[in-house]
């Protein structure tokens, strides 16, 4: 109410229509209803209330345009200085999954019309789409007489197009999801600002968190509890991080860095995943984003501490892990209730001229899945540590590779141009790894291996049996697959194929 009081107590003649102008009224501010100023009442159940000339030629015409003038005085319209608008609250419905009548009927005709009118006319007209601006404009009027600047006009007429863009493509992406439209001919991005970061991949780049408008999840998808502020990096290694531990049931924990794991591990508890998940990369581990898919307990967040950690991110945060983390003040702790991927939902990538979409990488390989082509066959520890292996290297940039053992990662090498390289970085980090934990040998000895993609030579599996690796699942479908299953044979290690490959650039 409080723009309303101050225009009212300003001489501004206020117009609204029926339900706004009770509200209004009921607050003592002097109101018209738009159904009195134009002599038309509201019909079809409110569908058609401001879309009348005495609205929108009083919002249009052009002060300095003798014609407009003469036009308005002829038809007895009254010009309107000031347009304020909300919106239906179509958003809102999507979010607390309102049927699709209630959504049709909560898409707003005359409020984005009123908006787009009273932009396009700036130079006479100011235009408010957000309560946030609302303190801007009464300032604005204060130090000018009761007037607003050009300047003004100008900012609230691109941030009013800008928002009927985004409730337009709300409605427009709603739709072709229930019309079963994936890719529509035209597609467009709705965001709402959500977090303006410290700064962007590198420190002389700007950035900015976008929540996606209608999400379902509401406005505490994500929320930061403790810490600095975040940067574009910690949230892009964080969703990196999430979207790792939340493939599994068990409890998880995944050490990423640069968007990349260092470390995955499933127990029966975080503090043990995590020091399993620590061992695999301890170097790489400083400075990391951690993410857990349970509430973090106070013995994971007490082992946890001895480490210097950029972000965690959970589900929950208990009472105790909270206290006893309190003590990094610049250690960054998201809360979220974020559950990823939505197969419904669509990746991004910018190119140079247009953007790349695509659906989520979802799949999840299941023993079903599997096809058995060597003469051994894995055992029930190996099938296990396969299908985990698999699903990391689905989160490992490419070329990736990955050894596990015991539900753990135990060696990753990732974003190597040479599928083979990406072998042999596994292997070394496995036999420092060993090192640094005083093991008497290389972690990846008695491990599984698993490729994002097939293996086009025998070379990348000769270089995983070398490292000790006893299995290998990769996605098959070279065209010398007979000489890796040659290869394999010949060392006895037994191979699935999954017939998924799981690039990720």
């Amino acid at each position: 109410m409080e723009l309303g009081g101050f225009l009212n107590q300003n001489g501004v003649k206020i117009i609204s229509t029926g339900g706004t102008a009770k509200t209004l009224i009921s607050s003592g501010i002097s109101v018209k209803e738009v159904s009195d100023h134009t002599g038309f009442p509201e019909i079809m159940n409110g569908r058609v209330k401001t879309l009348h000339p005495k609205i929108h030629g009083g919002i249009l015409a052009q002060r300095s345009n003798k014609k407009h003038l003469q036009t308005i005085s002829e038809h007895n319209i009254t010009t309107i200085d000031l347009v304020v608008v909300n919106l239906y609250p179509f958003e809102e419905k999507l979010k607390i999954g309102a049927d699709f009548e209630e959504c049709i009927e909560n898409i707003d005709v005359g409020g984005p019309t009123l908006i787009r009118a009273a932009a396009k006319n700036h130079e006479n007209v100011t235009v408010v789409t957000d309560p946030e601006d609302y303190k801007l404009v009464i300032e604005t009027m204060t130090k000018n007489k009761g007037a607003t600047t050009l300047e003004l006009r100008r900012l609230l007429a691109s941030r009013a197009y800008a928002r009927t863009a985004a409730y337009d493509a709300t409605i427009g992406n709603w739709f072709a999801k229930k019309t079963g439209e994936k890719f529509p001919r035209h597609y467009a991005i709705s965001g709402a600002r959500n977090q303006i970061m410290r700064y962007g991949e590198n420190p002389h780049q700007e950035a900015a968190f976008y929540k996606l408008e209608g999400d379902p999840e509401g406005e505490d998808t994500k929320k930061q509890i403790q810490g600095k502020a975040l940067s574009y990096n910690n949230l892009s290694d964080a969703d990196a991080a999430l979207q790792l531990v939340s493939e599994f049931q068990k409890p998880a924990v995944a050490i990423i860095k640069h968007a990349n794991p260092c470390g995955v591990a499933t127990r029966k508890t975080l503090a043990d995943a995590y020091n399993h998940a620590l061992l695999c990369d301890p170097i790489s581990a400083f400075g990391s984003i951690i993410a857990v898919n349970r509430t973090l307990t106070l013995s994971a967040a007490k082992l946890m501490s001895n480490l210097f950690i950029e972000v965690i991110i959970a589900p929950k945060i208990s009472v105790e892990a909270r206290l006893i983390l309190a003590e990094k003040k610049n250690l960054r702790i998201i809360q979220t209730k974020k559950k990823v991927p939505e197969p419904h939902l669509l990746t991004m990538k910018m190119l140079a001229d247009g953007f790349l979409l695509q659906s989520q990488d979802f799949i999840q390989t299941q023993a079903k899945d599997l096809k058995f082509v060597t003469e051994r066959k894995p055992t029930k520890q190996e099938l296990l540590d396969l299908l985990f292996a698999f699903t990391v290297c689905k989160h490992v940039k490419s070329n990736a590779i990955v050894y596990a053992k015991n539900n753990a990662t135990v060696g990753i090498g990732a974003g190597q141009m040479s599928r083979v390289d990406s072998c042999r970085i596994a292997a070394q980090k496995s036999a420092d790894a060993a090192t640094a934990a005083g093991a008497p040998e290389p972690l990846a000895k008695g491990s599984v291996v698993a490729s994002d993609a097939f293996f086009p030579f025998p070379d990348g599996l000769l270089t995983a049996v070398a490292a000790g690796a006893t299995a290998v699942i990769q996605p098959g479908g070279s065209i010398r697959d007979n000489e890796v299953i040659q290869a394999a044979n010949k060392n006895n290690i037994a191979m699935v194929f999954t017939g998924v490959r799981h690039f990720r650039h």
